[in-house]
């Protein structure tokens, strides 16, 4: 259930995501960190930053003029001065997405290290920000921390970790998110794996659901950088805040992560009610994000 919004909240409320990613080599890839930060203010965020290289920057900025663009040392390996960029806009910020179209730049390791060691704010890790911790063997993190691998991925963080599971068939699913979970979990927060595939599943090692909504138009390049801003946003909006005062209606990270699911799952939902199953492109997934809001709210009343 959507909790409620303050009538008389402005941007500070409805808090700040930081999204770091983008990458120069071997592809330019502006778009994934850009989505997911379209993607976060659609779900209801205040203000988005986006960090990504500076050779990028202009470009996010035109594909997301709303966010804020934090140019970071990165074309072939990542400056000193990267990490200390994410370290400095991390503390303004009240939640984190890192890995959209992150690229694997020399020292990217070190760059995904020191976000995730950022255990006073909620974070969001996706994509190559999780191909990094699985070759740095990264094997317990401090949450909350919300990990949204597909199977692939999950495959090469839980054979890094010595998980075994089965990732791919429906009824092994719960099972390998909540394995993954477990192992990871150092305490301090929930860690959650968010199993993405036609029926998402998402667990923190002692909870799981899954999104029993199949799209197949969900399947197009750029879905996932939506579904991590989604909530990158959420966190932000609803995850309690260090030292500040209880909101009425906030949520831990696994109630945050399977709300963001869902409100995925209708925007793709939405969409499809007019344009049928094949054709999406992930920026119009990011513009149905209200609509499906409106229509979780419309469910849970």
């Amino acid at each position: 259930m959507l909790p409620p919004r303050h009538a008389e909240g402005h941007k500070g409320t409805f808090g700040t995501t930081l999204v770091i990613g983008g990458a120069i080599t071997p592809r330019v890839m502006p778009g994934g960190p850009a989505l997911a930060a379209r993607a976060a203010l659609r779900s209801g965020c205040g203000l988005a930053a986006l960090a990504t290289p500076e050779s990028l920057a202009v470009a996010a900025a035109t594909i997301t003029p709303e966010a804020t663009v934090i140019p970071l040392a990165i074309g072939d390996a990542v400056g000193d001065g990267a990490i200390e960029a994410v370290r400095r806009e991390s503390r303004e910020s009240h939640a984190i997405v890192a890995g959209p179209g992150l690229g694997r730049p020399c020292g990217v390791d070190r760059l995904v290290a020191a976000i995730v060691e950022l255990e006073d704010r909620p974070r969001v890790i996706d994509a190559d920000a999780l191909n990094a911790m699985a070759a740095m063997g990264r094997d317990q993190v401090r949450g909350p921390i919300i990990l949204t691998p597909h199977p692939g991925e999950w495959s090469r963080l839980a054979r890094a970790l010595g998980v075994e599971q089965d990732p791919l068939h429906d009824e092994g699913r719960p099972a390998a998110a909540a394995a993954l979970a477990r192992r990871l979990d150092a305490g301090g927060g929930p860690v959650v794996v968010v199993l993405k595939g036609a029926r998402t599943v998402v667990a923190d090692g002692e909870r799981w659901w899954r999104c029993d909504r199949p799209n197949p138009a969900l399947a197009t390049a750029g879905s996932g950088d939506v579904l991590a801003g989604v909530i990158g946003g959420l966190l932000a909006q609803f995850h309690p805040r260090p030292g500040a005062r209880a909101l009425d209606g906030t949520l831990d990270a696994f109630e945050v992560a399977r709300l963001g699911v869902a409100l995925h799952a209708a925007a793709g939902r939405m969409w499809s009610e007019h344009h049928g199953d094949a054709g999406m492109l992930a920026q119009e997934l990011a513009d149905a994000v209200p609509a499906g809001r409106r229509l979780l709210q419309s469910e849970d009343a």
